[in-house]
């Protein structure tokens, strides 16, 4: 393979990576760009759990077998199956060898100390695979895991030159890594609350609108949870913003434990002493039965003083819903009518009759009726 050829591998490899969007999409570009500048049959990116001892296979690409599965969710291996894991990529990485790429052939080891790396060895011989050559990923200093890339039998194995074209390649994946893991951190802060670490407005905005998409186009039932914790500004006003802040804390937590009674439930603070749980596919009673927990949890908070709590959800009679502000209105409402009543249990939107005074309320024309909370979607 001529030098242009494999330069323009790597740029492939690096630019699968850069368009990548997720960690999975990630790992699957390494893969498959390892795989095919190095003309392999398969190929595999593995991460080394240090605190667990064991190399968790990421993704499998290429021609598999039945046991590879392309994002296994339980293949890995303990660390003493290989060795080189910690001995190579620390010890002699540490001492000046640096983290070069090696070969092995389904006849035995063809670099390195003889029957050092058996358990690969009876692996290739296992899966019908003639050789592999297997390169360390190094990421902010530290052996983060390793590129594996095979080639099946009756081809010709791989050599000096191309184990040194996997060590290349390996760096090319761990800047790859690298970037996701900074997008990624990047995307978690954006959509994320800094002080009580659920998610924050801008999550449930893109979140909402997805949610009655799925609702407008195949019906699922959507629901949201809109909930002031109250007694906030005393706390701040008499304790200090410090306790404030622990109160927040504290209820987000509480939040957290309730929202989990629903399987999916995404659960936020939209700002201030407002949170918010959005569930899509659950049945309504089983958001208003969490919702309800958490009234009960929050009237027990030390500093607090409850939480108003309103409920909006498709499967009750609250007329059509055709965007996500409408849907975020009938529960700001049923919250504000929670708030007025000094109810100590859920206020669910349509569950009133035909008057339901919580519907007449998100639906009021007037002016006065402002929103509390302007919802950032698609306008009606």
């Amino acid at each position: 393979m001529g030098e242009d050829q494999r330069l323009a591998d790597v740029v492939t490899l690096a630019q699968g990576m850069a368009a990548a969007r997720t960690s999975r999409e990630s790992w699957q570009a390494a893969a498959l760009g390892a795989c095919r500048a190095l003309d392999g049959s398969f190929a595999a990116l593995s991460v080394w759990e240090r605190e667990l001892g064991r190399l968790r296979v990421l993704v499998n690409v290429g021609d598999r077998r039945t046991d590879e599965e392309e994002f296994p969710e339980a293949e890995a291996y303990p660390v003493h199956q290989f060795p080189e894991i910690t001995e190579f990529l620390h010890e002699r990485w540490a001492g000046g060898g640096g983290p070069n790429a090696w070969v092995e052939t389904a006849e035995g080891t063809a670099a390195g100390t003889p029957g050092y790396f058996h358990h690969r060895v009876a692996a290739l011989r296992r899966r019908g695979r003639g050789c592999c050559v297997v390169a360390p990923v190094v990421l902010h200093g530290r052996a983060w895991g390793e590129l594996y890339v095979a080639r099946a039998v009756k081809v010709p194995v791989f050599d000096r030159a191309d184990a040194d074209f996997a060590t290349v390649l390996a760096a090319v994946v761990a800047a790859g890594l690298a970037q996701t893991e900074r997008l990624e951190e990047a995307r978690r802060l954006a959509y994320t609350d800094a002080l009580t670490g659920l998610a924050n407005r801008r999550a449930v905005d893109v979140r909402l609108e997805e949610a009655v998409e799925r609702h407008r186009t195949g019906g699922a039932v959507v629901s949201l949870v809109v909930c002031d914790l109250n007694g906030l500004k005393r706390v701040n006003d008499t304790l200090g913003h410090a306790v404030g802040d622990r109160l927040l804390e504290r209820f987000g937590s509480v939040l957290s434990l309730c929202g989990a009674m629903v399987p999916g439930a995404l659960v936020a603070r939209l700002g201030g002493d407002e949170f918010c749980l959005l569930a899509v596919g659950s049945p309504a009673d089983e958001v208003v039965e969490a919702a309800g927990e958490l009234c009960r949890r929050a009237g027990e908070l030390e500093l607090g003083e409850g939480v108003a709590c309103g409920v909006a959800s498709t499967q009750d009679p609250i007329g059509e819903v055709c965007d996500a502000r409408r849907l975020f209105r009938l529960a700001d409402a049923a919250q504000y009518r929670a708030k007025a009543l000094r109810a100590d249990r859920p206020v669910v939107a349509g569950r009133e009759g035909p008057e339901d005074p919580v519907v007449r309320l998100a639906d009021e024309p007037s002016p006065s009726r402002a929103e509390r909370r302007r919802f950032r979607g698609r306008t009606p």
